[in-house]
């Protein structure tokens, strides 16, 4: 089943970047939590090596027939910017990179470092998050969440004047941290033009928000795209929910990169393909309320039993019980059909 409910769009927003191309972008990327395994769990494997650097995922993503990636810029310097400028260029690829705020005033110069070094390559947008883990595993409290809310706005502070000095475009996912509205509340406070949103198809799931809605209002300062589709089932505490392949969930697919296309024809959108366990969403649990007001009964009542109705009829895929090589394998494959998909079906090439 695909939900099309259409919400309402801000009508304050900053004025955002103009960056003009002869064409719209139409190569498929990949965001590098594609590879979770490979790039961030150092797994030891003679058939799936883990990631040393961006060269290595570049070169592997480009065989696989990607057409552009996102890949960590931390640590480059700019004899190794020049080398992934050269091989992006030789590959015909476009990068975007991923970049972790500046928490304190004394991590603004790495912060500025690693967008100048970027910068060499060609990129123009930096994709970053406020939170690495999830709203309602991370805080016990409401107010544990409104200083961690305080900390992100004063570090997208610290950000704004670097990425305004060097002109590029700072990209923040909605991370299963900030509701939609939330979300457009920080951005419309900014009111920077250099600051937007990496927009997420699925992550607002999570937070009991109807992912078409959520890219309708997200659409407007979206600088790029994790392309998602999702499955879910129902389980005793709320319900699990899971990345799948594209065309295999519930999204709406299509309608979201129309949407998204619409307000910016020449945007990218990256694959996020998180090969893994199903995750709880423990919305039944008094925990998973703590740093929530604004979601009522009604409201919640409503949700679930949209869940009901969309449920997977399959099982949702488990990982953890396949030996390692099956699990590194599996992610290859499934970002493999993922990319195809939107190859054959969703107008990319």
């Amino acid at each position: 089943m695909k939900t099309t409910a259409a919400g309402s769009l801000m009508m304050t927003m900053p004025v955002l970047p103009s960056f003009s191309v002869d064409f719209a972008e139409t190569r498929f990327g990949v965001a590098d939590a594609s590879y979770m395994m490979r790039r961030y769990r150092n797994i030891e494997s003679a058939l799936y090596p883990p990631f040393t650097d961006a060269m290595e995922m570049i070169n592997h993503c480009a065989d696989l027939g990607f057409g552009g990636m996102q890949v960590g810029v931390g640590g480059w310097d700019p004899k190794f910017a020049k080398k992934i400028r050269k091989r992006k260029e030789e590959l015909d690829v476009f990068l975007e990179a991923q970049i972790r705020l500046p928490q304190e005033d004394e991590d603004i110069s790495r912060f500025e470092e690693e967008v100048k070094n970027a910068k060499e390559t060609g990129i123009e947008v930096f994709r970053t998050a406020c939170l690495s883990g999830r709203r309602y595993e991370t805080f016990d409290s409401m107010e544990a969440f409104q200083s961690f809310k305080e900390a992100s706005i004063k570090s997208m502070q610290r950000a704004e004047p670097i990425v305004r000095k060097h002109q590029v475009k700072l990209a923040v996912e909605n991370h299963k941290d900030w509701r939609a509205d939330e979300f457009i509340q920080i951005l419309t406070d900014l009111n920077s033009k250099w600051i937007g949103v990496t927009l997420d198809t699925g992550n607002n799931v999570s937070l009991l928000e109807n992912p078409m809605e959520v890219v309708e209002k997200l659409a407007p300062y979206a600088f790029s795209v994790h392309l998602k589709d999702m499955a879910v089932e129902e389980y005793e505490d709320g319900f699990l929910m899971s990345e799948v392949n594209l065309g295999e969930g519930y999204l709406d697919i299509a309608g979201m990169i129309a949407t998204i296309k619409k307000q910016n024809p020449d945007i990218r959108f990256n694959l996020e393909m998180i090969t893994r366990d199903p995750l709880k969403i423990p919305c039944l649990t008094e925990k998973y309320w703590a740093t929530f007001d604004q979601i009522s009964a009604k409201d919640l009542g409503r949700y679930l039993h949209h869940i009901k109705e969309i449920k997977s009829e399959a099982p949702l895929p488990i990982l953890s019980d396949k030996p390692t090589d099956e699990q590194l394998r599996l992610e290859v494959e499934n970002n493999r059909i993922s990319m195809n998909y939107a190859k054959q079906h969703l107008g990319f090439r």
